[in-house]
């Protein structure tokens, strides 16, 4: 991997407070990337912003189990301590999150409000997220058209955020990755003013990342700059292995509180019932008719053993799976600089 990123104050906010935050954090086999734009008035929307960066970084540095589940863990943890801080004259404050965990060959996408993430490749530009936002759900509903909800005067009221109440909602998913692709994470200061025809053809130049985070924050400040402006690029140099585990598939339903997510991946399934419920009858077994404990305890670890295989060969079969399922669950996808955006069917 090699990142970039650069935030920006922009031309059109009072003050010179830069209310976005960007995360570059490197990993032993990747990195967690993302930005947040606060909210809640000048103090607030800094300070909202940069906890959640600072409390999500922390989180999922010190979380254990599975990257998804950690990193699902550590958006909760940033909401809870968002939420937590809103008090007195900050009550009210909140922020958008959207963080991209890189893991080998394989990105998973947490993301809670209106910031964007992006991806280049082979030429083409996708969209892999959909804006938590009052325009994008009439757009959605076909009530707007993407150029109407540019200048919308509601484009800024966001639907979902950090910091609203103690239970977040967000989105998660994976995908696969290949050597060439660019990613991008942006905040609405970008997304807002520079169109996905433009943004193809600026991430299409051969520079390096933190030159490409210079040339789109430019592009903002050129077409007015009204927001603070913030882009995080992350170029994949090499193919790396997929990880092992079940990537998280995108559900239809939108946001979905963290602890169903949680609960989603976690002992629900019929093969850990079944592990634990064999394991308990030949503990039992072997306690209550102990003349024939090496037999029941034989039987119970050839059967643990056998179901062990089984959740092995689904898993195996699952990340297969994620391989061969289409790598974008993008809205928009840019073909050429002279194309025009498309809504993805599958999607």
């Amino acid at each position: 991997m090699s990142s970039g990123l650069l935030t920006d104050v922009g031309r059109q906010r009072q003050g010179g407070v830069n209310q976005d935050a960007a995360l570059a954090l490197d990993l032993p086999q990747g990195g967690l990337y993302a930005v947040a734009d606060g909210m809640g008035g000048h103090a607030a929307g800094e300070l909202a912003s940069n906890l959640a960066l600072d409390t999500l970084s922390q989180a999922y540095l010190d979380g254990r189990g599975v990257p998804p589940e950690r990193l699902t863990e550590a958006v909760q943890a940033a909401n809870l301590s968002v939420l937590r801080h809103a008090v007195g004259e900050y009550v009210g404050m909140g922020t958008t999150l959207l963080a991209v965990l890189i893991d080998r060959g394989a990105a998973i996408v947490a993301h809670v409000g209106d910031s964007r993430a992006y991806m280049l490749r082979s030429g083409e530009l996708h969209r892999l997220t959909d804006d938590h936002s009052w325009v994008a759900e009439q757009v959605r509903l076909g009530n707007l058209t993407e150029a109407e909800a540019r200048d919308h005067q509601w484009r800024s009221v966001v639907s979902n955020a950090l910091g609203g109440e103690e239970r977040v909602r967000l989105e998660l998913f994976g995908f696969s990755l290949k050597a060439g692709d660019r990613l991008l994470l942006c905040s609405d200061g970008l997304s807002g003013v520079v169109d996905e025809r433009q943004l193809l053809e600026l991430l299409s130049r051969p520079s390096t990342p933190d030159q490409i985070a210079r040339t789109l924050v430019n592009a903002a400040n050129d077409a007015g700059g009204p927001d603070n402006i913030t882009a995080v690029i992350v170029d994949v140099i090499r193919n790396l292995r997929p990880p092992r585990y079940a990537l998280p598939a995108r559900q239809s339903e939108g946001p979905t509180y963290a602890d169903v997510l949680l609960s989603a991946r976690r002992g629900n399934s019929l093969l850990t019932y079944l592990l634990l419920t064999v394991a308990y009858f030949t503990l039992l077994g072997v306690i209550l008719v102990p003349e024939h404990r090496m037999l029941l305890g034989l039987l119970g670890i050839l059967v643990l053993v056998g179901i062990f295989i089984a959740r092995r060969v689904l898993q195996a079969r699952q990340v297969a799976r994620d391989a061969a399922r289409p790598t974008f669950t993008a809205s928009v996808s840019v073909a050429s600089s002279k194309s025009r955006p498309v809504r993805d069917p599958n999607h």
